[in-house]
């Protein structure tokens, strides 16, 4: 049963992964054996967070690459390194994104448009130029980070939502097109994940009053809560599942 989620000899590209949940789930697929490249736009921090991961595994199992997910050329640039210098990838997790809180009536068509950029846009070139190298070789693994915003609203973050919704209409999308050629397309949707990213969240006492009661499990998410469905997701034990996103959100949206 073991070997259904062993990833030794795979390589997986995790886009955002200098910090927060990209991390975690960087450091759960190379927990599983793969050998991980980090992705970043931030040289600097992308750097130092393979510094960190990589004296935890030996040699040669972390790597990065600075690019742009929003930036087209650059993605078919970095994967074509990344099939040069790493090896084929086999997995690629799509888990970059940002969030703007503004309410819709003053948000600035700019900020729409980065937010739809990053946490939609990206998805669909980096996944593209994945699946260009992974359909010839008849098999890959992408694996889209969608957010219970997948299904739900809230004010002030309309973009989001948008982006969100769509991330998981292109996961079905993917799917439709690329499944046949032997790929597997999945989502997950976090709930709400305590990161350095929400503290400010936790820390909001209201807020945080909130999150707990409207979760059946009482309880913020951690990191280490996705870890096992992505590494699923990314393994031979999902070879039949395809076009699906799995909640991760403590029983959130099977509630009122």
């Amino acid at each position: 049963m073991s070997a259904l989620f062993d990833l030794t000899g795979r390589v997986a590209l995790v886009t955002g992964s200098s910090r927060g949940i990209g991390s975690s789930l960087a450091r759960a697929l190379a927990d599983a054996g793969a050998t991980v490249v980090l992705n970043g736009v931030n040289a600097e921090r992308l750097k130092e967070a393979e510094t960190v991961l990589a004296a935890d595994f030996p040699p040669g199992r972390i790597t990065s690459i600075a690019f742009d997910v929003t930036d087209g050329d650059a993605a078919a640039r970095s994967i074509a390194w990344i099939e040069e210098n790493v090896g084929p990838l086999d997995i690629l997790v799509n888990n970059a994104g940002i969030q703007h809180r503004v309410p819709m009536l003053d948000l600035d068509v700019a900020d729409w448009e980065r937010v739809i950029s990053t946490d939609l846009t990206s998805a669909f070139l980096v996944g593209r130029e994945a699946a260009r190298h992974m359909i010839p070789r008849g098999r890959g693994k992408i694996v889209n980070i969608c957010s219970v915003q997948t299904d739900l609203a809230r004010p002030t973050i309309a973009p989001y939502v948008a982006a969100k919704g769509g991330l998981r209409n292109l996961t079905r999308a993917m799917t439709a097109e690329w499944a046949a050629s032997g790929l597997q397309i999945n989502g997950i949707a976090p709930g709400y994940i305590h990161t350095e990213m929400t503290q400010n969240l936790v820390d909001d006492e209201q807020f945080n009053s909130w999150i707990l009661g409207r979760t059946p499990a009482h309880r913020w998410g951690t990191p280490q809560d996705l870890a096992g469905p992505v590494v699923w997701l990314a393994s031979s034990g999902s070879d039949f599942v395809n076009g699906q996103t799995i909640f991760i959100d403590g029983g959130m949206t099977v509630v009122v």
